[in-house]
Order: C-alpha cells, then structure tokens, then sequence
C-alpha cells in the first residue's frame, strides 16, 4: 500500500477535474476559494508523487504512464473551465491556447521518443513555467473574489509569462526530438516531460 502512495497521489490529481468543474457551477465567493484549495492540493500532488517515487524508489509503470496524464488533464479542464466562465479572455486565451498546444506537442514527442527510451532531463527553466502557469491560473480560479482588485490581471500576466516560457521550452524539446528523428541525436534532452515532479523510471507497484 505504502509503495502505491505515489499513484494514489497521481490518480487524486485527475480525481479533482471533477470537484474544480462542480465548484464553477457553484455561485459565490466561497465556491472560488474552494476550488483555489482544490487546485493547489492537486498541484501539490504532483510534486509529493515524482518526489517519493525518486526518494523512496516508489515507481511503477502505472505511475510512469499516468503522471503526465493526470498533468495535462487538470491543465487542460481548468483552461477550459476559465474560457467557458469567462475568467479569462482576449489575449488571455491565446495565450492558454499556446499552452494547451504544447502540451499536445510535447505528448506525441514523449510517445515517439518512448520508443527509443529515450530520457530527457528536467531543466530550469521548465519547472519555472510550471510553477509561473500554477500561480497564475491560481489567482484566476480567485478573480473577482479576491480582495484586491488585480488578481485577474496578475493571473493573466502569469498566464502570458507562462506561455512565453512554453514556447521556449516546448522548442528546446522539439529540437531534441528532431536531432533523433535524423539519427543525430544523443539522448540527452533539453527538458523533462515531468516537469515538477518527474518519475525518471518505473517504480514497482
């Protein structure tokens, strides 16, 4: 059970799209900061997962191939769920678009790599974007709830700076991609698909 823990803590991560949808549907202020909790719990988890899998020697295949699932997933209901209660829009959205494309990117690399078994190391620069996208979508979830009167500038400031930073890692993974797509490459990457946590290998169930 103990040696679960991680993917127990990976599952949890998709187990919250539905709370954070079912709290949007909600009216109130409590119901934003509810689903502000939500969100940063599930964030949480996604470091708590890569952590006790690299520490404990907790890994799976199961936690290996879920991991960036779960990531995505919340990642892209919450993008949604702000486009479609209009707590982002304009440029806001462009910008979660690029995001979201990105991430699409970056799966199908990580499937035609997988091939090779390829790793690619996490870098700076990628946990930053992580950490400025979580933040910022943090201060939309809030939005007018907040109390002061910026949170949704602050989160779509945070949003833009996330995407900027997408575009530069999300290249930098494209051009190891490619470099072994030529038979060029070395197998040493730019930038890990897990990008705050990270599962390196498989870990037994």
């Amino acid at each position: 059970m103990t040696a679960n823990l991680p993917n127990i803590l990976t599952a949890s991560r998709i187990a919250a799209i539905p709370v954070l949808t079912a709290l949007f549907f909600v009216e109130g202020d409590g119901a934003r900061w509810a689903a502000l909790v939500v969100f940063a719990l599930a964030a949480a988890t996604d470091y708590f997962d890569g952590h006790l899998a690299r520490t404990r020697q907790w890994q799976s295949k199961l936690g290996q191939f879920l991991d960036p699932i779960a990531d995505k997933l919340l990642i892209g209901a919450l993008v949604f769920l702000l486009a479609a209660f209009d707590r982002i829009g304009g440029f806001a959205i462009v910008m979660a678009l690029v995001i979201l494309c990105r991430e699409i990117l970056i799966s199908g690399l990580r499937e035609y790599l997988a091939q090779f078994s390829v790793e690619v190391p996490v870098s700076t620069l990628a946990k930053w974007k992580t950490a400025i996208q979580m933040l910022a979508m943090g201060f939309l979830i809030v939005g007018d709830a907040a109390p002061w009167a910026q949170a949704r500038l602050l989160g779509e400031i945070g949003l833009t700076a996330a995407a900027a930073l997408t575009l530069i890692t999300g290249y930098a993974y494209l051009r190891g991609a490619v470099g072994h797509m030529r038979g060029t490459g070395t197998g040493d990457g730019e930038e890990g698909e897990e990008e705050t946590g990270g599962r390196p290998a498989a870990r037994p169930s």
